[in-house]
């Protein structure tokens, strides 16, 4: 099925769509996620609404950018169109036309008053998988517990100091558990315009705080929350 495209028009249609950038698509650059994902959109056929202006392009909007390398198990775009299509069609049409590391997980009709992913997403889940077992984890628990106590953490960014505040850049502790030979930390921060205390960083202040030998193996984020009313809560 096939449905017209026309630009912005007064009454649009905003498809929160939920996906997945997994597998070697993980290595994927953010700009190159948007260029993959705008295609898929095209080659669904979906009746998308484009921009007015000197440079007319497709009406969408993304949540914040996951780092080359880290893969996403609950990534966000917002897509605006210029007709209604049930969300179960809308859905189909972008599975078939996505790659399998870059597939849709969920679709949902938003209002346009909600505010913009890049203001309601505030908390980022990951899960760091490593190398090593119990006397790793029980090091990295120790070490978790000290850099906390401290308050604050300096980490380099782009060869200068960014200092966070752990009391709202770590809205709660690590989670370490452990299975044969692999220890996985649980982490879930905050992020912002401001920027975000990356989890591969924290890990490794934890390291070198407590002289562990630990090899990341992998970083996911797992989910994407908002933050309301002292909860946290799905953005579909």
């Amino acid at each position: 099925m096939s449905w017209r495209v026309s630009d912005v028009a007064e009454s649009t249609f905003r498809l929160r769509v939920k996906y997945q950038k997994a597998g070697r698509l993980r290595h994927l650059s953010h700009l190159e996620v948007v260029h993959s994902c705008g295609r898929a959109a095209r080659r669904a056929g979906l009746p998308y609404a484009v921009t007015q202006g000197f440079s007319p392009h497709m009406k969408v909007a993304f949540g914040p950018a996951l780092p080359v390398g880290t893969a996403g198990l609950g990534e966000y775009l917002d897509l605006w169109l210029s007709s209604y299509v049930p969300s179960g069609e809308a859905f189909e049409a972008l599975k078939a036309a996505s790659a399998p590391g870059l597939a849709p997980v969920q679709v949902k009709y938003v209002a346009e008053r909600e505010p913009s992913l890049g203001a309601a997403l505030t908390i980022a889940k990951y899960e760091v998988v490593m190398e090593g077992g119990e006397v790793l984890a029980e090091g990295l628990t120790s070490s978790f517990a000290a850099i906390i106590a401290e308050g604050v953490l300096a980490v380099d960014h782009k060869g200068k100091p960014k200092v966070f505040e752990l009391a709202s850049a770590l809205p709660k502790e690590p989670d370490v558990c452990t299975i044969k030979e692999r220890t996985t930390v649980g982490l879930a921060v905050r992020i912002g315009e401001r920027g975000s205390l990356r989890p591969e960083a924290l890990v490794k202040a934890a390291l070198t705080r407590g002289a562990l030998d630990g090899r990341i193996m992998s970083v996911t984020r797992t989910e994407l929350l908002v933050e309301q009313d002292g909860s946290w809560r799905d953005p579909l």
